[in-house]
């Protein structure tokens, strides 16, 4: 994807040395946007193959409600494993156990996942209770009878759960827009890791943006990301340089099951990604 390249570039050229919170050194901007019409294909990045399979995961589970790993684990995704383990090797049941052993328990033992696969009140918790109201269904009851607001948004920066999660929201605040029958959706993301989560997030929205629409009787159209902190990690120059150095090929296409007409009936095999030809994975490791 141009977008995506096309960002990259620009961190890496004007980019200022940053220090940050896990003390691995970023180069940073501040105020970023990309647009994506998804009519012209599903925006799943092509210049390194992306884990398509955890974002639609991790998207469910968003929706549900489920602020527990287990379902993650489950379904072997373990893009948020780190931090409950790291949480886990400061308590008091903690015995030296790896990562893999970690990732065994929340998967075998059901009351060690209730008691160490926690995150707090993140992502899912605040769609669908924030303070007691229903964000996500709110918004849905206000696309379909009162699309001309301005104020069909849904936040994830609850300032009084913050000190409860296992990691403050990244992707923080969105807002839908209806016009001509078609639904777009906007995304302020207050800080993006470039390598390996701007790439989730740009898919994992704009198939948020599928499902809201198909539910609601709309069409697709724009997905726009605003990036407040956008940086790429000092650890993932290269990985960032060598794609770069690729041509992006074309984007593929996402059919999802027409006869969903809930939010929450969605299931992973509800979705079909077609015509996908990435270059091979590109790894990088995750700061903590």
């Amino acid at each position: 994807m141009k977008q995506y390249l096309d960002l990259c570039r620009h961190v890496m050229t004007h980019g200022t040395e940053k220090t940050d919170r896990t003390n691995t050194g970023t180069k940073s901007v501040f105020g970023y946007q990309m647009r994506f019409d998804l009519s012209e294909g599903f925006p799943l990045l092509t210049t390194k193959k992306v884990f398509l399979k955890a974002i639609i995961h991790e998207l469910l589970w968003f929706i549900s409600g489920d602020t527990n790993i287990k379902y993650l684990v489950d379904n072997d995704v373990r893009i948020w494993n780190e931090w409950p383990y790291e949480k886990f090797k400061k308590s008091d049941d903690y015995r030296q156990e790896t990562m893999e052993e970690f990732v065994q328990k929340i998967k075998n033992d059901a009351e060690f996942a209730k008691k160490h696969g926690e995150l707090g009140p993140v992502y899912g918790a605040q769609w669908r209770n924030f303070n007691g109201v229903d964000q996500l269904m709110d918004v849905i009851k206000q696309i379909k009878h009162n699309p001309d607001s301005r104020r069909i948004i849904l936040s994830a920066w609850n300032p009084k759960d913050l000190p409860e999660m296992a990691l403050p929201p990244c992707h923080t605040f969105m807002q839908f827009y209806v016009v001509n029958g078609e639904l777009s959706l906007q995304l302020y993301q207050r800080s993006g890791d470039i390598f390996l989560g701007i790439p989730f997030n740009i898919a994992s929205y704009s198939l948020f943006l599928m499902m809201v629409a198909q539910v609601t009787g709309l069409k697709p159209k724009t997905f726009v990301h605003t990036i407040g902190d956008a940086h790429i990690y000092s650890n993932h120059f290269d990985q960032v340089n060598l794609q770069l150095s690729r041509t992006p090929r074309t984007l593929p296409k996402m059919k999802i099951n027409p006869d969903v007409k809930e939010i929450t009936g969605f299931k992973f095999d509800d979705f079909e990604l077609v015509d996908y030809n990435p270059y091979p994975t590109i790894k990088g490791v995750v700061a903590v």
